[in-house]
C-alpha cells in the first residue's frame, strides 16, 4: 500500500429494522485494524447500494432484483399486523387474513413482502413509506401488515401488533455483487456464517497426529522403516524365504 491509498475498510448497507450490531462486534475482535462502516439505505435501494460500489454488502430483505449480486440467506422475519391497542385484534394471540378481510389494510410502496393479493380492503392510496403508513394507522385509517423488526423499530405506546399466521415472510440476506468476492467480504460472509476465527473455507483436513509423527522426519515411510533397511515387517514372505540349506 502507498502513502497515497486510503486505508482499508469494509462498508455495510442494511435497511431499517435490521440490526447487525452483532455482527459489527465480531468483526471489530476479528479484524480492528479494518474499520467496518455502517451506510442505513431504504429498501427500495439496497440493491442499487452495491450495483453503484456505494457499499461492500448490504444486509436487505427478499424478494429483490438479484441480478448481477450474490445473495445468502440469513434468516426468515415474522409477519405481524399492526394495529390501534382498542382495536379488536389486540384481544388475539394471532390472526389470520380473513380476520382482516373488513379492515382497511394499507400496503405502502416500500412493502417487501411479496404478496399475491393483499388482505383486507385497499385503501385509496398507498403511503410511500413504512413510516407513513404507521402515522395513518394511528390516525384509525386502516391496519398494517410487516415483518416484527419494523414494527418494533416504528413501536408507539397508542399501536400494537399481533402474528399474521397465513401471510408470506420476510427473508434477510446479505447480497453482494457477483463481480468478485475480496478477502474482506469472505471474512463477513463467516461471521454471519458463524464461523469461528480457525475455520477456513476449503481448508483441508490435516492428518492424524500418529500418522504425521510416523511420516515426519529421516525420510522414513508411514508403515515400514527405512528405504532399503532392516526394518520392513516380517510377514509370508520372510517365513517362505526361511533359513539357508547347507551344502553337503
Amino acid at each position: 500500500m502507498t502513502g497515497s491509498e486510503d486505508p482499508p475498510s469494509f462498508r455495510l448497507g442494511y435497511v431499517p429494522g435490521v440490526t447487525p450490531a452483532k455482527w459489527v462486534r465480531t468483526w471489530q475482535e476479528r479484524s480492528p485494524g479494518v474499520p467496518l462502516v455502517l451506510v442505513a439505505t431504504p429498501a427500495a435501494e439496497a440493491a442499487a447500494l452495491v450495483r453503484e460500489g456505494d457499499a461492500d454488502a448490504v444486509l436487505l430483505r427478499l424478494p429483490v432484483d438479484r441480478t448481477g449480486l450474490h445473495a445468502i440467506p440469513l434468516y426468515t422475519e415474522t409477519t405481524v399486523v399492526v394495529a390501534p391497542k382498542d382495536h379488536l385484534l389486540a384481544a388475539a394471540d394471532e390472526v389470520s387474513a380473513e380476520d382482516l378481510a373488513d379492515d382497511v389494510v394499507l400496503h405502502p410502496l416500500d412493502d417487501t413482502l411479496d404478496w399475491e393479493q393483499p388482505p383486507g380492503l385497499p385503501a385509496l392510496e398507498r403511503p410511500a413509506t413504512t413510516a407513513d403508513a404507521i402515522e395513518l394507522v394511528a390516525a384509525g385509517v386502516g391496519l398494517l401488515v410487516v415483518p416484527q423488526s419494523l414494527a418494533r423499530l416504528h413501536h408507539r405506546k397508542d399501536l400494537t401488533y399481533r402474528t399474521l399466521v397465513d401471510a408470506p415472510e420476510s427473508r434477510v440476506a446479505l447480497s453482494w455483487p457477483d463481480e468478485e468476492t475480496s478477502d474482506l467480504m469472505e471474512l463477513f460472509i463467516g461471521i454471519v456464517r458463524g464461523r469461528t476465527v480457525n475455520s477456513t473455507r476449503g481448508r483441508q483436513a490435516a492428518p492424524a497426529p500418529a500418522a504425521r509423527k510416523r511420516s515426519e522426519g529421516n525420510g522414513k515411510k508411514p508403515a515400514g522403516g527405512k528405504p532399503g533397511g532392516r526394518g520392513g515387517p516380517r510377514g509370508a514372505g520372510a517365513a517362505k524365504r526361511g533359513k539357508p540349506r547347507r551344502r553337503s
